[in-house]
């Protein structure tokens, strides 16, 4: 996960020019301008790419939801319980995509320190994590629903690991804020 948190900012760095970075770096203070700029390109990709994957998986739970509902027993059941799931999912993924274009004040210092760039990046990795972990939940609830196997706990633990990830989205806002 930390890889395509590198490899994203990565793609945006490289996108710069030999000769215009060269240029740049010639211009006080104009280069770290740059380099907040493309930092920011990267968050919000990966803001952008994490909130895509998001939605994917809400669709796959409304596939699982539809799939319940054929058991009107099963459906009302769980209904409570899956739409609680749904509403942290859907909660989680507008989060994501309306909070504010990467570090915006974090990276307005002329200075950037490394450990609290670092501890952003630790953050951004966990998201990254969270996200294949709710993914991975929604797998074993799908399975679950076809087998007629433990739905409730399926849906529980698909529960507590959304409630993981917005704590996790929300400890990484505290240290943006801490930071600025």
């Amino acid at each position: 996960m930390k890889e395509q948190v590198n490899d994203i900012y990565e793609q945006i760095a490289g996108e710069e020019s030999t000769s215009l970075g060269d240029l740049l770096s010639k211009i006080p203070g104009l280069s770290g301008y740059m380099e907040r700029g493309r930092r920011r390109d990267a968050d919000q990709i990966l803001r952008d790419t994490i909130a895509k994957r998001l939605e994917e998986i809400r669709l796959r739970l409304s596939n699982v939801h539809h799939e319940l509902s054929r058991d009107i027993g099963l459906a009302m059941r769980h209904a409570e319980d899956l739409g609680r799931a749904d509403n942290r999912l859907m909660g989680l993924t507008g989060k994501i995509k309306d909070a504010p274009q990467g570090y915006a004040g974090f990276f307005d210092a002329i200075k950037i320190k490394e450990e609290d760039l670092a501890r952003v990046y630790v953050f951004d990795e966990q998201m990254l994590n969270n996200v294949d972990q709710i993914s991975a939940d929604v797998d074993a609830l799908e399975k679950t629903v076809a087998q007629g196997a433990n739905i409730s706990a399926a849906i529980r633990q698909l529960n507590d690991d959304l409630g993981i990830a917005n704590e996790t989205f929300n400890a990484r806002n505290e240290v943006l804020m801490g930071i600025e």
